[in-house]
């Protein structure tokens, strides 16, 4: 007999459930459980599914760690394993198809996989490469080799209690955008925890479908899946996102929920305006790193809700934005969420602005973002002992990252920890001057990281993508900066690069540090300050950009 979708309580979830005990408590469920394209899967079937990917995984298990890399696009191949890792008490290692060549291979190595999943199309990625997954435990999911195995194998018998939750369930690559990708460690029991505070905070049950486009070996991702099991609710798969494709497939799903990381929103907001974009079934949209101008244009265009809110991927610290969080905050912080000094570790000043809203003591406020209660509940960095100990130190979590904090408690991002730029003996947070640059209405997206200045410290520098059919003005944006009350007198970009498009991870986040390692020298049309304008920097002004810098490197003994 068919089998309703189950109610499962949140607070058990956080504190007693896996993954594992998740999808056994679906196993006679035959609500939707999963799309993908024409297809459908009860989570009866996904269940089986997984279990049939456990005993494979049980088989060919190796004699050193039980980790399973993943190298896969968004396929229902993808949760099945996922599933059955769970069951089996693996490890799966979400391998990002954007990497190449050595990286790719480094990343492979690094996490000791000893099984590896592809397709026809990824493992073209890993032709030429040196890798240490032998051929017997190395599997291409469009072949028929696969295929029969999968045909021959039994579905795991699996008990939920036989599981450890505590033990690493999933490694997790940070996004790589200042370094070599640290892969961050998640347990059953933490991904649980987290599904279920989704859960609770976004009410979701069984009649939600949640369209899932983001790559599933990104934690916005996996959060959304172990979400849509928790709640009952179908996950509609898409293969690669699309901007094009949103709203087509939010209708032909009935999706409810729409999950994203990075700069989705803006993408989508970039697609030609229809009168009839309000009619879908969307009620929700959330995830992180949306600016406010998208959030309120998605939220407006598209007749929903938009929660855009900050949180790491290695679970030390979550801020969610409320209904009476300022303009430009992130929203406020769990418990023991503070702004610290990192030099010397006591808490930054209060934010205090000036009445045009500009941050008034940058020096003293701005600080890391770090929580003096949730470093125990830190699962550490796979093989990199040098990170764990940035990320935990005196029994404090610390995030990398900047913010500053009002009178209220309220919080700000101000940047990466590598985003502070020294201009003339001020520090300056990139952030802040991010979000004054979007208000431009043909920039879609900034970015901004210091260079070498000709004289001393560092120069500002902002990459920015232009709206279809703009151009760049260098009279009118130095116009629009003067117009700007909260743009500090140090702020104003001394260099702007006008690109085509901004380099990004898979999951759409800015590789600043590309942008920085190119400075000038590229194909894109820059641009540098020269009065109550801007004109495009020549070749001329190159060479001797690069003289004076490398000068000033040689007075101080360093590298340019």
């Amino acid at each position: 007999m068919a089998r309703a979708p189950a109610e499962i309580d949140a607070s058990v979830t956080t504190q007693s459930a896996t993954i594992a005990s998740l999808l056994l408590d679906r196993r006679e469920d035959d609500h939707t459980g999963l799309r993908f394209e024409d297809r459908a899967w009860t989570y009866r079937e996904v269940v089986r599914e997984c279990l049939v990917r456990a005993r494979l995984l049980q088989d060919l298990r190796p004699d050193g760690p039980f980790h399973v890399g993943v190298l896969l696009q968004n396929v229902p191949e993808y949760v099945f394993l996922l599933g059955g890792a769970a069951l089996a008490g693996a490890v799966v290692v979400g391998i990002n198809p954007t990497r190449r060549g050595p990286e790719l291979d480094r990343d492979i190595r690094h996490t000791d996989c000893g099984i590896l999943i592809t397709d026809a199309e990824q493992a073209t990625l890993l032709r030429g490469l040196d890798i240490s997954v032998p051929q017997e435990r190395s599997f291409d999911i469009d072949s028929k080799r696969w295929k029969e195995r999968l045909a021959n194998t039994a579905p795991a018998d699996v008990a939920a209690n036989e599981i450890d939750g505590t033990a690493p369930y999933l490694l997790i690559f940070t996004s790589g955008t200042t370094g070599d990708p640290k892969a961050s460690i998640c347990s059953q029991r933490r991904l649980c925890g987290s599904a279920a505070g989704l859960v609770s905070r976004r009410s979701v049950t069984a009649s939600d479908v949640i369209y899932q486009t983001m790559p599933m070996f990104h934690s916005n991702a996996q959060n959304a899946w172990v979400a849509s099991v928790t709640g009952g609710a179908t996950l509609a798969l898409r293969q690669r996102f699309s901007a094009s494709g949103f709203l087509p497939d939010v209708r032909r799903f009935g999706a409810t929920i729409f999950n994203y990381v990075g700069k989705p929103l803006n993408y989508i907001l970039a697609t030609p305006e229809q009168p009839d974009d309000t009619e879908n079934p969307l009620r929700l949209a959330y995830g992180n790193e949306g600016t406010l101008h998208d959030v309120q244009r998605f939220a407006q265009r598209f007749g929903c809700h938009v929660t855009d809110s900050y949180g790491s991927t290695e679970g030390g610290i979550t801020i969610v934005r409320s209904p009476d969080t300022p303009a430009g905050a992130l929203g406020a912080g769990q418990p023991g969420t503070v702004v610290l000094n990192p030099g010397t570790g006591r808490e930054c000043a209060p934010a205090r602005f000036d009445g045009r809203g500009k941050l008034a003591n940058p020096e003293e406020a701005i600080g890391e973002l770090a929580n003096r209660q949730t470093a125990g509940g830190f699962e550490g960095y796979w093989k990199n002992d040098e990170a764990n100990s940035e990320r935990v130190r005196d029994g404090i979590y610390w995030s990398g990252d900047l913010a500053y904090r009002d009178d209220d408690g309220f919080l700000y991002f101000a940047g990466r920890g590598y985003d502070w730029m020294r201009v003339d003996g001020e520090n300056i947070a990139a952030a802040p001057i991010e979000r004054i640059l979007t208000r431009h209405g043909c920039i879609e997206l900034a970015s901004v990281y210091a260079v070498p200045d000709v004289h001393a410290g560092d120069a500002v520098m902002a990459a920015v993508a232009l709206s279809p059919d703009t151009s760049f003005d260098g009279t009118e944006f130095c116009s629009f900066l003067a117009e700007q009350a909260d743009l500090g007198t140090k702020w104003a970009p001394q260099y702007v690069r006008v690109a085509a498009s901004l380099p990004t991870t898979q999951t759409h986040k800015i590789l600043k540090r590309v942008l920085r390692d190119e400075r000038w020298h590229c194909d894109d049309p820059v641009w540098v300050r020269d009065g109550d304008t801007y004109r495009r920097l020549a070749q001329t002004d190159i060479a001797a950009i690069e003289h004076a810098v490398s000068r000033q490197a040689d007075s101080h003994g360093g590298p340019a």
